[in-house]
């Protein structure tokens, strides 16, 4: 009997966008460092809030406070035309979202500018804009679509360009650090790869006792394990502090009897520049402001 014979499936988009990223994370020598945090003081100020905001917000936050105050994680290493380092006034975030695209589930990524200038509510609509609103509205996903059509060439070209020649440009396209999690489908990555200098993630957190672990993956070229695992420290005091703090200030000022929205609020945009309004970071010797206007 004459064994049945499959089929051959184009690469969609998302498939064709990962398959760039991985193309160039492979060339990134990373190292992944863990610890296990205790999230439990948060359990409760969280499903009172009236937003509810997801433990990814809650930790893209934590980490984008400390790397605020810690400019090494706003590095990045750049080949072309000499090895150096950038480093980038602030921080964004690129958050992996699963969207599905026509009829299977695929990655996108959303990219959030300066989380730590941001409320918690703000980054909890920009996610709900993210994930709820049409593909075609949303200008990032609109583009990687049409640019996945391009021939691979071409598209790696302009992978290899952005993330070697330009810091800003690098920073501004793909974040200066990656987001990734499966905790709430009950799953850890084990090392998530990705061509940016750090990526975050953290598996399930145990609802009796608030523990989860979290690992904090790094560009080797750019830092040291030593230096992550004491990053590690501030953000689960980020997320004890600042974090915990704002959460109960919130309840404070609306009350916990406020109900829990069921869906997010409709045309709800993410705040795409907040660091046009804030005072740009210290980072460099006074130039008479001339670095502080290029930055802005």
């Amino acid at each position: 009997m004459q064994e049945p014979k499959g089929r051959y499936l184009p690469l969609a988009g998302p498939r064709r966008f990962i398959g760039d990223l991985v193309h160039f994370a492979h060339k990134v020598p990373s190292a992944p460092v863990s610890r296990t945090f205790d999230v439990s003081a948060l359990m409760g100020p969280r499903s009172r809030h009236p937003r509810r905001p997801s433990w990814a917000c809650l930790f893209m936050k934590a980490y984008a406070l400390v790397g605020a105050d810690n400019p090494p994680l706003r590095r990045s290493y750049l080949e072309f035309p000499w090895p150096r380092l950038y480093e980038h006034p602030w921080m964004n975030c690129a958050l992996a979202i699963e969207r599905v695209y026509q009829g299977e589930e695929g990655v996108f990524v959303g990219i959030f500018r300066a989380p730590e200038r941001q409320s918690l509510v703000q980054i909890a609509d920009a996610l709900a804009w993210y994930k709820n609103e049409p593909l075609e509205r949303i200008g990032f996903y609109r583009q990687a679509l049409r640019f996945s059509r391009v021939p691979t060439p071409v598209r790696r070209a302009f992978w290899w360009v952005t993330l070697n020649t330009s810091g800003y440009k690098r920073c501004k396209r793909f974040g200066t650090f990656g987001l990734s999690t499966y905790g709430n489908l009950g799953a850890e990555n084990m090392h998530p790869i990705s061509p940016l200098t750090t990526t975050l993630t953290f598996g399930p957190i145990d609802r009796t006792t608030g523990k989860v672990v979290v690992k904090l993956i790094y560009d080797h070229r750019v830092l040291d394990g030593a230096y992550i695992a004491r990053r590690l420290v501030d953000i689960e005091g980020a997320l004890a502090g600042p974090i915990l703090e704002e959460l109960e200030r919130v309840q404070d000022d609306v009350g916990v009897a406020t109900p829990v929205p069921t869906t997010p609020p409709p045309n709800v945009g993410p705040l795409l520049k907040p660091h046009l309004n804030m005072p740009a970071l210290d980072l460099a010797p006074h130039d008479g402001g001339e670095a502080a206007s290029r930055r802005s």
